[in-house]
């Protein structure tokens, strides 16, 4: 994958005195297992969740416990309402899970429309979505002409920020910078715990204008220092779309297509909000409900985005798709790619995991309408990029993997292609590197999180406490002298 450059349009440069992005701070002491070693008596402390934590698959049936929060039929367990979104795969006919063509509202709205609304005005769509998220309604062209100000007047970072803006070579990840700073950002506020709505529509609207700068800065210090280079602060652009923002930021003065920017828009409106159910949005709903501060609230919901099943998927998918080209030398093959795909699923290939990211979702089961629109938008870039057989070697994968699948696990419900295995192809063609495809993810889900966030704390304000069921058996108590 190309490098993302660097822009040389800035506002000032910063030496490693002046910000902490450049300061090498590692950690001197080392790991217990790495400085002490795993002797005899430490087996049981490193192995023991081995066993303890064993529990007999019956046992699950035994007690009908929901594990995942899963129905036995894979459907998610009911538990709660919503006004936010909804995300349609199926239809439940006397209890039967029947799979149906997938179907993306936002507040009533089918989001094909609202992007291809946006899309025949020439016009950039992220913002008006995440109006409707948060806000409630659809905004007319002065309500929205205000909310891009007001996420536009947030997009400069606090006076101090950047001497103690968290490094980004030494987390190893783009998402865990997104996590400190937005716990940073707590600290800058002068009433961080206020949960009025005036101050919650205020944070997020702070976050829409600051994470794409925090995730950008975070990429061009480990650039910087990667390739002995000045840190570069690009200038903030309250006038910018976000996806121009963040384009502006990795293009510098080689810039960008208007095509490419509103290509861009239209991942982030994809992405903007999925359902309550979904880890980081359930996630952000459980924090909430214990009435915590916003700050702490979403930084979870980075954490919970982050892992390679849910937001992580998208990089991994990428990451599969690139190794499968290195490795199939003739992408016009099924049979050749059935093969590569088999090894796979067989963890003899790629990461070793079994799984073939980018198929398969929790919900939709024929079709998720988001790759079907990314599918038809990504072709029109692919055409002008050159990159015609590399999407059609992605088709390819999306055909077989099921076919595959259903052979080598023998799996009979039906398997769909979700967004993720389109994800890293378009923001490969755009020149992104792989390090934010994530960290993009997150910062348009910040108005799907806002929304479901106000809705827990001013709809049923209840704490979410699940239940688990003890099934260890009773000890007596042994003292230490006796012990072996």
């Amino acid at each position: 994958m190309p490098e993302v450059s660097i822009p040389r349009r800035f506002r000032k440069l910063l030496s490693a005195r002046e910000t902490s992005a450049l300061m090498q701070a590692m950690d001197a002491y080392p790991m217990p297992s790495v400085g002490m070693g795993i002797s005899d008596e430490a087996e049981q402390l490193y192995d023991g969740m081995k066993h303890a934590d064993a529990i007999p698959s019956d046992l699950y049936e035994l007690y009908d416990v929901k594990r995942g929060l899963r129905n036995a039929d894979g459907s998610g367990v009911l538990v709660g309402l919503t006004t936010v979104s909804g995300v349609h795969g199926y239809n439940k006919v006397d209890g039967k899970v029947i799979p149906d063509e997938g179907r993306l509202t936002i507040r009533g709205y089918d989001m094909a429309d609202l992007v291809a609304g946006a899309q025949k005005d020439g016009r950039f769509g992220y913002e008006e979505v995440a109006y409707l998220l948060i806000a409630g309604a659809l905004p007319n062209e002065a309500q929205l002409e205000d909310f891009r100000a007001r996420v536009g007047m947030r997009r400069e970072l606090p006076e101090g920020y950047l001497s103690i803006f968290p490094r980004m070579a030494y987390s190893h990840s783009i998402m865990n910078v997104l996590q400190r700073a937005t716990l940073l950002l707590y600290a800058f506020d002068p009433t961080p715990d206020d949960t009025t709505p005036v101050h919650e529509v205020d944070v997020a609207l702070s976050l829409l204008g600051r994470w794409p700068r925090v995730a950008s800065i975070a990429y061009a210090a480990e650039h910087s220092e990667r390739y002995d280079q000045k840190l570069r602060i690009p200038p903030a652009r309250p006038e910018y779309s976000i996806a121009e923002s963040i384009l502006d930021v990795l293009r510098g003065d080689e810039g960008f297509m208007r095509d490419e920017a509103l290509l861009l828009d239209v991942m982030l409106m994809l992405h903007a909000e999925h359902g309550g159910g979904n880890n980081s949005t359930f996630t952000t709903r459980v924090l909430s409900s214990s009435a915590t501060d916003a700050y702490s609230a979403y930084a979870a919901a980075l954490g919970s985005l982050k892992g390679p099943k849910h937001g992580g998927a998208n990089y991994k998918a990428g990451e599969m798709i690139n190794d499968i080209a290195d490795n199939v030398k003739r992408w016009d093959s099924d049979d050749e790619v059935a093969d590569y795909l088999t090894k796979i699923l067989n963890r003899e290939a790629f990461d070793q995991s079994g799984l073939i990211y980018g198929l398969g979702h929790a919900v939709y089961t024929v079709t998720d309408p988001r790759a079907e629109i990314v599918k038809s938008y990504a072709a029109k870039l692919a055409e002008e990029k050159g990159q015609l057989e590399k999407l059609e070697l992605i088709k390819r994968v999306e055909r077989l993997g099921p076919e595959v699948m259903r052979d080598v696990r023998r799996i009979s419900k039906p398997i769909s292609t979700n967004i993720d295995m389109y994800t890293g192809f378009v923001y490969e063609m755009l020149g992104i590197s792989q390090e934010l495809f994530t960290p993009i993810f997150a910062i348009a889900r910040m108005a799907g999180w806002a929304a479901h966030r106000m809705e827990e704390l001013y709809g049923p304000a209840r704490i979410i406490r699940p239940a688990y069921n003890a099934v260890m058996k009773n000890e007596g108590y042994v003292s230490l002298a006796d012990r072996g």
